[in-house]
């Protein structure tokens, strides 16, 4: 297997305009997701919306394609930006790593590409986290995985996704947005329209299930930091 690594960014957010440029101890953000993401020893491309990504990751010494700005999802920006960058399929799995988290553990993106790796029935690879706290259940905005996955175990099929409570006394795990696709499934994904579920929820990785696609996730033992709002941004300076 030859993954690459893609992280798609754009400046449209809603909670916090223009977020990958914002500074974080001196860098921007995706420079220091880009940085992050390089340790991993595998290659890295930034997806990007918008030139003023491109500027400051090539300023960096980083490597950045210009997407087109419409495309609706950050799946369909690394596809645009894979074969953009490898038209002639060399890498046939890829990493998508989030823009928003500048200190993601490097081993968030092979924990992925050796799941595809080690099950051969794997189309798409996640990972997930434990709960925070009690809280997790009940929010909206921390998506939960429903995984087979065993006592001891370290990775499992995942079964659902879901912004809903989810109750009883098992662990309930937090799903981390790190992708890592076969290369076909990707184009197989982005190919299809949203689901019915996918629209429901407003998770993406749904669609892929309801296609039959198998999801499987790895157990990490903590959740990296997300910047999604001002708070979080605050959090990420203060931990720099």
């Amino acid at each position: 297997m030859n993954p690459l690594i893609m992280i798609p960014a754009r400046m449209a957010a809603t909670r916090l305009p223009n977020k990958p440029l914002a500074d974080i101890g001196g860098k921007p953000m995706i420079v220091r997701a880009y940085e992050q993401a390089a340790l991993s020893s595998l290659p890295v491309v930034v997806a990007a919306g918008d030139p003023e990504i491109v500027e400051v990751v090539q300023a960096a010494g980083g490597r950045a394609v210009l997407t087109d700005p419409g495309l609706p999802s950050g799946s369909d920006r690394i596809r645009a930006a894979l074969e953009a960058v490898d038209p002639d399929g060399a890498h046939d799995a890829v990493i998508n790593v989030q823009g928003d988290m500048p200190f993601a553990d490097p081993g968030l993106a092979t924990a992925c590409a050796a799941l595809l790796h080690g099950e051969a029935s794997c189309d798409i690879a996640t990972l997930i986290a434990p709960e925070a706290g009690l809280d997790d259940r009940s929010n909206p905005d921390v998506v939960k995985a429903v995984v087979a996955l065993g006592e001891g175990q370290r990775h499992g099929r995942a079964l659902y996704f879901t912004r809903s409570t989810l109750y009883g006394e098992t662990p309930i795990w937090r799903h981390i947005g790190v992708y890592g696709y076969r290369r076909e499934a990707l184009m197989r994904f982005c190919d299809a329209s949203p689901s019915p579920l996918e629209r429901r929820e407003k998770l993406e990785q749904l669609r892929a299930l309801e296609m039959g696609m198998q999801i499987w996730a790895a157990l990490i033992d903590e959740a990296p930091l997300s910047v999604d709002n001002p708070s979080d941004l605050d959090s990420a300076r203060a931990l720099v």
